[in-house]
């Protein structure tokens, strides 16, 4: 039985996979196995996932003919981990070398429920910023509501934005399986699935070393056109607002909703600019017309005036309150070069 599991969702990641796998193999803790969930990729990414497994009896492979997403990957990687503690690591990312060790032991001699750490955004051009969202130090039931669970779900405009990323986690596998949780939908879903576990954990540990090596690049989900999102949107904040009732989270943040919904409008206008989009200039303009026209968003552009944001997001929050669709679609086609 390994202290921790390592799932890695793998789609169509052949150019980025040999480090990641790297970065597991060089980890100074050799306790772990490696769960690599192949999702139905087309390019070499199912060889080097086999190769890698036949190379150390720690690192287990599952292919799945058809892709069926990252949330279900991850899921299918939960149900088959045999580790007491579980992180994700991501097939276009890595960890640094002693990771894996440093947050063991974080955690081990903490006592608590989960360990975190920062992480390195590596830009395309060469550049790096580190992050670290909470300061160090071990946080109990009443500081993780105030200091995580609240600002994932209330604040999620003004800068920074506090990310739920579930790769900054070492997790607990009792934790997660005696609580039911799960991932859902292709976007997002790292939110809610950080939200819900703190929302149950008794404390958490974290160090700001920048553990985990964040690349940015335009290949990843989060920069491709994605057709449905409105409805993947709709479909988050259900989930969220299943969340604030059951576990009583709206009195801390009574314009949460508001919150949530500009965060996803600015995402949904930055998705129909997208340089992949097919649609016309002007049918991308219609689109995001449509998207501010329901109700939820009239109610979000009325009642809350967004402030703090980055110099660009505050210039389109301002463009969209104010209705001036038609220069807010001239400026992302100069921007985007469409």
């Amino acid at each position: 039985m390994p202290s921790i599991s390592v799932i890695v969702p793998v789609y169509q990641a052949e150019k980025y996979l040999h480090r990641c796998l790297d970065s597991m193999a060089r980890q100074t803790f050799s306790d772990w196995e490696l769960i690599l969930v192949n999702d139905g990729s087309t390019d070499g990414s199912a060889a080097l996932c086999s190769q890698f497994a036949a190379k150390d009896n720690r690192v287990r492979v599952f292919h799945r003919k058809k892709s069926q997403g990252v949330s279900e990957a991850r899921n299918l990687g939960l149900n088959e981990a045999k580790g007491d503690y579980v992180a994700f690591l991501d097939a276009d990312d890595c960890y640094e070398f002693q990771a894996l060790e440093t947050l063991w032991n974080l955690r081990e001699q903490s006592g608590a429920d989960a360990a975190a750490c920062g992480l390195t955004y590596l830009y395309p051009d060469g550049k790096q910023s580190v992050q670290s969202q909470l300061s160090p130090g071990i946080y109990g039931q009443e500081e993780l509501r105030e200091a995580l669970v609240s600002p994932l779900v209330g604040d999620r405009l003004a800068q920074p934005v506090f990310n739920g990323y579930s790769v900054c986690y070492l997790f607990s596998a009792e934790l997660i399986h005696k609580a039911r949780l799960s991932f859902d939908g292709p976007y997002l879903e790292d939110e809610l699935f950080v939200l819900e576990y703190f929302c149950n954990a008794r404390s958490l540990a974290v160090t700001d070393q920048p553990l985990y090596r964040y690349f940015l690049h335009g290949e990843s989900a989060t920069h491709r056109y994605m057709e449905n999102f409105p409805q993947v949107f709709s479909r988050f904040m259900e989930r969220k607002e299943a969340l604030v009732a059951k576990y009583g989270l709206e009195p801390s943040r009574p314009q949460w909703r508001e919150s949530s919904n500009w965060a996803g409008l600015l995402i949904a206008v930055g998705n129909e600019y997208a340089r992949d989009n097919p649609k016309s200039i002007r049918q991308r303009q219609k689109a995001v017309q449509a998207f501010c026209r329901r109700p939820e968003m009239e109610k979000a552009i009325r009642e809350l005036a967004p402030a703090g944001l980055s110099p660009n997001k505050q210039m389109v929050a301002n463009l969209v309150r104010g209705g001036h669709f038609f220069t807010l679609t001239q400026l992302y086609r100069l921007k985007n070069r469409i």
